[in-house]
């Protein structure tokens, strides 16, 4: 009786020891507390001119695209200020009706015509662009949904430019017209709430050198450029 007493004490007991619970082992969460914004980001604008000679106007779109990639690197503990400074490509196009041609010695003329002069006129530009920006968004490690605006400089480089008239006889194609501004500069803006920012550019420098149209008016016309920019991570 002992014996079966003892047998039935030792099943019980590692009975209950095969049936303990072991703990849950939950994995940890790294947080990074070291997280950048907005790398990457694509804007379409519409392109507009200011301080141009007295009767320029626009016809049709003048469409703007540009792309690139940002450094963010945050300046204060909860990363809600930044300095950015990146590299990007920008295209730029303008319907307008400053028009360029060329004399019987190859020299530039610049007029400005009324659209019934000429079929078609067109100027559009390639750019390396090198922005360099303040940021502020009230972002944190868990959300990519937040506030933001960003302002500073963008500093430009026409690697191509190219401007065709056809006036109806003759179609005059300049390509790497000599009196482009190689080097442009403006200041920029941009503000929204996650996906959708506004963008806004004014050039600082005039986008031709020292040129006058056929009536004496100097040629001082600015690029400004509207419309909206987004942010990839």
């Amino acid at each position: 009786m002992r014996l079966l007493f003892s047998c039935l004490f030792l099943i019980s007991f590692f009975n209950v020891f095969s049936q303990e619970e072991k703990p849950e082992i939950k994995p940890v969460v790294k947080i990074d507390s070291l997280y950048r914004e907005d790398q990457f980001y694509v804007s379409v604008t519409y392109n507009l001119l200011a301080d141009a000679p007295e009767g320029i106007k626009r016809d049709k779109f003048s469409a703007g695209i540009s792309a690139g990639f940002l450094r963010d690197m945050p300046i204060n503990k909860k990363r809600t200020f930044a300095i950015a400074a990146g590299l990007g490509l920008t295209y730029q196009n303008y319907f307008q009706n400053l028009t360029i041609s060329k004399d019987g010695s190859g020299a530039l003329i610049y007029g400005v015509n009324d659209y019934n002069e000429f079929v078609s006129n067109r100027f559009r530009q390639y750019l390396v662009d090198v922005p360099i920006e303040f940021r502020w968004r009230n972002s944190t490690y868990e959300s990519y949904k937040f506030w933001r605006i960003y302002t500073g400089l963008k500093f430009s480089y026409v690697i191509s430019s190219r401007s065709v008239l056809d006036d109806g006889e003759n179609t005059y194609k300049i390509n790497n017209n000599p009196d482009v501004n190689k080097f442009q500069y403006g200041a920029y803006i941009s503000a929204g709430y996650n996906t959708w920012n506004i963008y806004f550019y004014y050039g600082l420098n005039p986008l031709f050198k020292d040129v006058k149209t056929v009536l004496g008016e100097d040629v001082k016309m600015k690029t400004m450029s509207l419309g909206l920019i987004f942010y990839i991570l």
